[in-house]
């Protein structure tokens, strides 16, 4: 059967979209056309994550209507990539039958080989010569996969691998063409981006490489996530605050406020180090925009060690947090080792306190923004409200329209907790 159509879903992280986009990308290459419609395609590729228990039911909902649809239509190709898959498939090959490749994330050759007939060598590991094709002002780059970390709780490094860092010249031209092609702004992701380029033979850092984007001329905005205190060095930070070109965000998990359950966790810092970290961006970059992670009802969290995170994020007041209840992830040291000890109803109620804490406080940063210009990329529009992004990551809403691409000085005139919204003063840049 001649393969035409492909159906590509993705659930998880910014690292799973640039996958997905990548392999989009080979399939286009190929000839194939995508369909948003599962039982209208040849191939359907599910690109999962198994960070979080409901990302997984997610896929598991997913895999079953497509045994339904693999009853139909028995031709049917289907591959399953990403985080839910490790070294080991037997288990998975057990449950999911239907299923005819299992690829780990960045594996995509097992998936190239479902397709009948010949197809060019796409280039190895990382498909130098493949790039997604942009579809707005805004990409994902990614830089650095795996991750060395091994924290307790966390699946990534036993799905994703060891550190491997990019080389920064396949880097640099894949930057190139995507800007050339109406791409304003580059994400570079990594698990731990700034762990960039430590296993590479000149061992440059992120901030290098951020100096040889900024050189793009198309290229107006560089943004980086996700950050691991302990390889976000002084240098790193210097660079940052001195190009240009680099927004003034960050996102710095702490996953919790207590000394206890951070070394349980085995995060590599303390609450002191952590403090330290955010003081010296602040410092650096008074007006940054920091974002964190935690974890709240992880095996062995006291009542006391909650109230240290809160503590710490009334004292740290950040842009927002991300907030989820510790769920065991089979594979995982925790999962080994701890008893998921901490009662549902607990978690839940630590979680909720943690949200309406940050609620409250992003409310009041927000405020501070009103009645100030910033200047916002115009990333799409949205109920047909332009909106777009400052440069310390903030959600904008535009009361009137602008073109998509552009940069525009816009005045703040209301604020949520969540985003503000404001109308545009003038145009500076044309895409």
């Amino acid at each position: 059967m001649a393969i035409s159509k492909y159906y590509l879903w993705t659930v998880g992280c910014q690292m799973n979209q640039a996958d997905s986009e990548k392999l989009a990308a080979g399939f286009d290459r190929m000839g194939l056309r995508p369909t948003d419609r599962m039982e209208r395609a040849d191939i359907v590729v599910l690109n999962t994550c198994a960070v979080r228990q409901h990302a997984e039911d997610r896929a598991y909902s997913k895999l079953g209507r497509i045994r339904e649809l693999k009853l139909q239509k028995p031709e049917l190709k289907v591959a399953v990539m990403g985080c839910m898959v490790g070294l080991r498939t037997t288990e998975l090959q057990r449950r999911f039958p239907q299923v005819d490749v299992f690829a780990r994330p960045q594996q995509f050759e097992p998936i190239i080989e479902l397709i009948d007939g010949p197809h060019e060598d796409l280039g190895g590991e990382f498909w130098p010569s493949t790039y997604a094709i942009p579809d707005g002002p805004t990409a994902f780059v990614p830089v650095v996969h795996g991750c060395n970390k091994f924290c307790t709780y966390c699946i990534v490094p036993y799905r994703r691998g060891r550190e491997k860092s990019r080389p920064l010249d396949a880097i640099v031209r894949e930057v190139a063409y995507l800007s050339a092609n109406g791409v304003r702004e580059v994400t570079l992701l990594g698990q731990t981006v700034e762990a960039y380029g430590h296993d590479l033979p000149d061992q440059p850092d992120i901030s290098d490489l951020m100096r040889e984007l900024s050189a793009l001329e198309r290229l107006y905005r560089i943004r980086f996530l996700t950050s691991y205190p302990k390889d976000m060095t002084h240098r790193i930070l210097e660079g940052v605050a001195s190009l240009p070109k680099v927004m003034e965000c960050f996102s710095l998990p702490v996953q919790a406020g207590s000394d206890a359950v951070l070394s349980s966790m085995r995060r590599g810092y303390t609450r002191s180090e952590y403090l330290d970290k955010i003081a010296e961006v602040r410092a650096l970059m008074p007006h940054a925009g920091i974002t964190t992670d935690i974890i709240v009802g992880y095996p062995g969290e006291t009542e006391a060690d909650f109230e240290e995170t809160c503590e710490l994020l009334e004292s740290l007041r950040f842009d927002k947090v991300h907030v989820a209840a510790y769920s065991p992830r089979p594979g995982t040291i925790a999962f080994r080792t701890m008893e998921d000890d901490v009662p549902a109803g607990v978690k839940a109620a630590r979680l909720h306190r943690i949200e309406e804490l940050e609620a409250r406080i992003s409310q009041e940063i927000n405020n501070t923004y009103t009645g100030t210009q910033q200047e916002i990329l115009v990333e799409g529009v949205r109920n047909e409200q332009p909106f777009g992004r400052t440069r310390t990551g903030k959600l904008v809403h535009l009361d009137a329209p602008a073109r998509i691409g552009t940069r525009v000085d816009v005045t703040i005139e209301h604020a949520g907790p969540f985003s503000l919204r404001g109308h545009a003063e003038d145009t500076l840049t044309l895409a």
